[in-house]
């Protein structure tokens, strides 16, 4: 039995658990659906590919490290995206959506990113225009591992890279101070505020950390497939299916159910055919929403 479809299904999994962890957080502590968030990704994506462009104009072409397709520039660029997307998140926090949280209605803030998600995904397209771009056009070769099974180094170490960042965005979350605040926050802002909690710079980490994991993702999906000004609108209804199947406001839910997700995708497309692809993140949610809505490691509020 072939079973690429599960590392296939992995990989998709980590770049939509990457993305839902913003969306959770957001959620859980702002207490509204952020319609730009998949633009986030797209705009970190981007700003990533030109920091590596200007990084290649200025000192030349630079090798890959070892067996993977990208170099040194490519990881100065991802922490500079990061910077950029999570600095991008949080200004339109400050211009947009927290003057509309102040009015006290949250449809209206929804209503605002859907609105910002349209007007920042066509200013990208008016930048770059809709051609697809990509870090690199190396092919690399797949080495087999069994079972039917191959993958390549980039995909082994993008596998890897997510580990390694879930792990540490559960560490901030539990084990300091800051995530500590963030859970209080989620779950009760004004007493929160009472017992002395800085509610303004919890809301700051939200948006800086959302942003900055979603710039990740992006730039996986940019180094696996492809990079397009679109590439972060596919990737919403997957992301906002994965926080709800994860449990909104838990980190590992959020990843757990992109993983699902993920794998139910990649199988969908060896069993059915690809163009079932989209439908499967829409029927796990609903089915979520009719079995069990507050998701796999959601807490019933009180």
């Amino acid at each position: 039995m072939n079973l690429q479809f599960i590392v296939d299904g992995l990989l998709t999994g980590s770049m939509i658990g990457l993305g839902a962890i913003g969306v959770t957080l957001t959620y859980s502590i702002l207490r509204f659906s952020n319609f730009a968030h998949g633009d986030f990704m797209a705009w970190g994506t981007y700003a990533t590919l030109a920091v590596v462009s200007a990084i290649g104009a200025m000192f030349g072409k630079f090798a890959p490290i070892g067996a993977l397709s990208f170099g040194w520039p490519l990881i100065v660029a991802v922490i500079l995206g990061c910077a950029f997307t999570g600095l991008l998140a949080l200004a339109l926090d400050v211009v947009l959506f927290a003057r509309l949280r102040s009015k006290g209605q949250a449809i209206i803030v929804v209503m605002a990113s859907f609105g910002a998600s349209m007007a920042l995904r066509s200013l990208l397209e008016f930048i770059f225009t809709s051609r697809p771009a990509y870090f690199s056009k190396a092919i690399q070769m797949a080495m087999p591992v069994g079972f039917g099974i191959r993958i390549t180094p980039d995909q082994i170490a993008l596998l890897l890279i997510t580990a390694v960042l879930v792990a540490g965005t559960h560490l901030l979350m539990t084990r300091t101070q800051t995530g500590r605040s963030m859970q209080a926050v989620s779950q009760n802002m004004a007493l929160a505020r009472v017992v002395g909690i800085d509610v303004a710079k919890v809301i700051r980490v939200t948006w800086v950390l959302g942003g900055a994991l979603a710039c990740v993702a992006g730039v996986m999906i940019g180094i696996l497939v492809q990079i397009r000004p679109m590439m972060g609108f596919d990737m919403l209804l997957p992301m906002f299916a994965a926080a709800i199947l994860g449990g909104i406001g838990s980190v590992p839910g959020a990843v757990l159910g992109g993983l699902i997700i993920g794998v139910a995708e990649a199988g969908a497309v060896q069993l059915v055919g690809a163009e079932w692809r989209a439908a499967i993140s829409f029927v796990i949610l609903m089915a979520v929403l009719f079995v069990r809505p507050i998701g796999i490691f959601g807490v019933r509020e009180r």
